[in-house]
C-alpha cells in the first residue's frame, strides 16, 4: 500500500475552520439579506456575521503564511498537466475571494452612513475599527463607495460560491471517479 501524501495538521485545521466559518457566514448573510429573521435579530445576527467574516480574514491570511511555510504536498501523479494548473488556480482564485470577501465587507461597513452610530464589536468583546480614510469621506462620496463596495461584497460572494462549488465537486471526482484518496490528503482522521 502506497502512502497518502497528506496535508499537515495546521493546514487541516485552517481548511476546515475556514470552510465551517464561511459556511456559517453565508448562511448569516443571507439570512439578514433576504429577511428570514425576525427584525430585532437583524442587528446581532449582522455584527455575528462581520465578527465571523474577520475572523476569516484572519485565518486565511494564517493559512496563506502557512502555505508559504510550509509546501503543501504534491498533486498525485494521476493528474494531467491541465488538471493540475486548474487546481492551482482555483486554489489561488479561493484565496482572492477569502481575502477579498471579508475586506470588502469591511470596507463597505466603513463606508455606511450610520457606522459612526453602530460601532462594530468583534463577537461583543472589543470595538473592531472601520476604516479610517473610508469612514472620513464626505457623506456624498461615502455613500456612492458604501454602494459600490456593497456590490463588490457580493459578487465575491457570488465568486465564492462557483468556486467553493467547483472545489468541492472536484474533490469528490477524483475520490469516487478517479478513485484517488483525495479526501484522505485533507481529513484530520483519514
Amino acid at each position: 500500500m502506497t502512502r497518502i501524501a497528506r496535508y499537515s495538521g495546521i493546514a487541516m485545521f485552517l481548511h476546515w475552520s475556514i470552510a465551517i466559518l464561511i459556511l456559517l457566514n453565508v448562511g448569516l448573510g443571507l439570512s439578514a439579506q433576504y429577511n428570514w429573521i425576525a427584525p430585532a435579530m437583524e442587528r446581532p445576527v449582522i455584527d455575528f456575521h462581520k465578527s465571523t467574516g474577520l475572523l476569516v480574514l484572519v485565518l486565511v491570511v494564517l493559512r496563506v503564511i502557512w502555505r508559504l511555510i510550509k509546501t503543501p504536498p504534491p498533486l498525485p501523479v494521476s493528474y494531467g498537466s491541465l488538471e493540475a494548473f486548474g487546481a492551482h488556480a482555483a486554489h489561488i482564485a479561493l484565496y482572492i475571494v477569502a481575502l477579498g470577501l471579508p475586506l470588502s465587507g469591511w470596507a463597505h461597513d466603513s463606508a455606511w452612513s450610520l457606522s459612526a452610530q453602530y460601532p462594530f464589536h468583534w463577537y461583543g468583546l472589543f470595538t473592531w475599527p472601520h476604516i479610517g480614510f473610508i469612514q472620513n469621506l464626505s457623506p456624498d462620496t461615502k455613500e456612492l463607495w458604501h454602494a459600490r463596495l456593497g456590490t463588490l461584497h457580493t459578487w465575491f460572494g457570488y465568486a465564492l460560491y462557483v468556486l467553493l462549488a467547483a472545489h468541492i465537486l472536484g474533490a469528490l471526482k477524483h475520490q469516487f471517479i478517479d478513485r484517488e484518496p483525495e479526501l484522505q490528503r485533507m481529513l484530520p482522521f483519514g
